[in-house]
């Protein structure tokens, strides 16, 4: 990867993109047992064991990672969290990862738009919608905010509640649909690890001055 140039300052991407991965798996690691408690309720309960899992993966690779450039890095990725986090999550999280490398890899749309792009696969895939309790629930806001351009240490702030939303929905996918009524009052577990590692994400690049 290249250097970025801010006013005043060089910022290594690399070391970045390693540090940015470091704090995810860190975050996913001490979030663990509460990321199973919320799938305990409405689904299997494996959930955050299946995220440390992924994460630990991508963490082993981070200096190979970040050596590729972004795009290839990105599509290397989601090619690992495919094969190590299992269940449901793996093909979502792989596939947003995988088409934001995809449409990086063009050099001709801005990030936000990209983004926005590597959401709709992401619904495509899991064939659901916002608002059927899932991780789409954080990522479509969470997109809407990129596409206004919001302030990185604002939308830190804000992602938290985007998953909380979740807590009043009824579930209409994966195996928390099979509770009906019964899934409401809880949040949703790809959601809270969705908002866990956009918050997390977002803090570093605020501290890196990329906010």
């Amino acid at each position: 990867m290249i250097a970025v140039r801010q006013p005043g300052r060089v910022i290594d991407t690399a070391a970045l993109m390693s540090r940015v991965i470091g704090a995810c798996r860190d975050a996913v690691g001490s979030e663990e047992a509460r990321l199973c408690d919320l799938d305990r309720a409405i689904g299997d309960g494996d959930h955050g064991t299946n995220m440390r899992r992924g994460l630990e993966a991508l963490a082993a690779e981070r200096e190979q990672l970040a050596a590729m450039p972004l795009a290839e890095a990105m599509i290397a990725a989601g090619t690992i969290l495919v094969m190590t986090i299992g269940g449901a999550a793996g093909p979502l999280y792989g596939t947003l990862l995988l088409e934001i490398g995809k449409g990086l890899s063009t050099g001709r749309v801005e990030f936000p738009q990209v983004f926005q792009q590597a959401v709709a696969a992401v619904a495509q895939r899991g064939r659901s919608s916002p608002g059927e309790k899932t991780l789409l629930d954080v990522l479509v806001p969470l997109s809407d905010e990129l596409i206004k351009h919001t302030d990185m240490r604002r939308l830190a702030e804000k992602i938290q509640g985007f998953a909380e939303m979740t807590i009043d929905m009824k579930a209409l996918r994966g195996r928390a649909s099979f509770l009906g009524e019964r899934s409401v009052g809880h949040m949703d577990p790809g959601a809270a690890s969705c908002a866990l590692l956009a918050t997390t994400a977002c803090r570093e690049l605020t501290e890196a001055g990329l906010a």
